[in-house]
């Protein structure tokens, strides 16, 4: 697909551009309405991809109180095991849909409790429709929300099937707050961003966390804040790696995101990730 669309379609996600205007600039790239609506489908999400089962693995939902009150989430962890490291996991710009679910899922599987936390439930929760969650994120109060946040790793440290050391994976939007995480808790042992915004160089000496961090090669608006953060952290003495990947967009690790989706790069990102999760939170052997 043209790279112009898929840009396009990132700058729509990514901002205040009402559907209206999207469709109308996707018309002209397309060539026309009818053409634009054919290539919709493949932009927008599709949930069908999101179905990961494992029987070894168990998902409640949860709640934990928040700063003005319940916070939903989803809890997954491996059947019968004890003394584990937790990963709280973040998602998009769109809430806790099927996809992030899928993700905190696959977390667990490599032995982990992953706590997948709805950012929506002060409003009401996530919405089946992603315009809508968009919307609200927008709403969202910065500093609450970050509480609810950290909020939610204190909740992962007392779960009495964990070791009490906690990491956090974030996706575009929950890229950008894992980082924030990593300024905010020292008591957080890792953080992986993918394609996620940048903290404010300023507070890099703040983190006490291990870093990680995955970019696709072809998201020139998150990659420009690439040199100034790794630049921070050298200086600070951090412990980070930066991964990215060429040829790749934003949003490469969702598959359910047919034109964005990247395989290889995601599953090397990936193994990565747990490799990470697996030396700093010290989970056991299964």
């Amino acid at each position: 697909m043209d790279q112009k669309i898929i840009n396009l379609y990132d700058e729509y996600t990514h901002s205040q551009m009402g559907r209206k205007d999207f469709i109308k600039k996707l018309s002209m790239l397309a060539g026309s309405t009818a053409l634009a609506m054919t290539i919709l489908p493949l932009l927008e999400n599709n949930y069908a991809a999101a179905s990961y089962v494992n029987d070894e693995i168990e998902v409640s939902n949860v709640s934990y109180t928040g700063v003005d009150g319940e916070i939903k989430a989803v809890l997954a962890k491996p059947k019968g095991k004890k003394s584990l490291g937790a990963v709280l996991v973040i998602h998009e710009n769109r809430g806790l849909n099927p996809h992030i679910i899928d993700v905190t899922k696959r977390v667990a599987a490599e032995g982990f409790l992953a706590l997948g936390v709805d950012a929506l439930s002060p409003l009401g929760g996530t919405p089946a429709d992603e315009d809508k969650g968009r919307e609200l994120i927008g709403k969202l109060d910065p500093e609450k929300n970050l509480q609810n946040y950290l909020k939610g790793l204190e909740y992962l440290r007392n779960l009495k099937d964990g070791n009490g050391k906690v990491g956090c994976v974030g996706f575009c939007w929950g890229g950008g707050m894992a980082n924030k995480l990593a300024v905010n808790d020292p008591k957080l042992q890792a953080a992986v961003a993918y394609y996620g915004a940048q903290p404010n160089v300023a507070d890099v000496p703040k983190i006490k966390a291990s870093i990680m961090c995955h970019y696709g090669g072809l998201d020139e608006r998150i990659n420009a804040g690439i040199p100034a953060y790794e630049k921070a952290l050298k200086e600070n003495n951090i412990d980070y790696k930066i991964f990215i990947y060429e040829g790749v967009n934003h949003a490469f690790n969702n598959n359910t995101s047919p034109t964005r989706y990247n395989e290889a790069a995601a599953k090397l990102a990936w193994g990565r990730t747990i490799e990470l999760f697996k030396k700093e939170l010290a989970i056991l052997t299964r």
